[in-house]
């Protein structure tokens, strides 16, 4: 009698087993492939222009993170001064108006 543990450890060394399959099987396909004279002309063209407009991308997307650190620098920065002014207002408040302790 199988309980519902053990229902569940059987499917999941079946699925296990086909996912092994399948991965033996692409590669073998892969290797058979590459075998049989390597890549034609077209598919090298592709892959140089796929390669340069990754080349872009990854340029394009260093440029805009470059932006963002810079502009949280300044954020940053900014946000630092208006404390130290917020604590000077704070204090000058505080001189002006001191406390009464009852």
């Amino acid at each position: 009698m199988c309980t519902n543990s053990s229902k569940w450890s059987l499917r999941r060394r079946q699925l296990k087993q086909r996912n092994l399959r399948l991965l033996s099987l692409s590669r073998k396909r892969r290797t058979r492939r590459s075998s049989k004279g390597g890549e034609d002309k077209e598919t090298k063209r592709w892959l140089v222009g796929a390669k340069e407009e990754m080349e872009m991308k990854n340029l394009r997307l260093y440029m805009e993170n470059r932006s963002i650190m810079e502009a949280n620098e300044r954020l940053r920065q900014r946000a630092l001064f208006l404390h130290r002014e917020n604590r000077a207002l704070l204090f000058q408040l505080q001189s002006k108006f001191p406390r009464q302790t009852s």
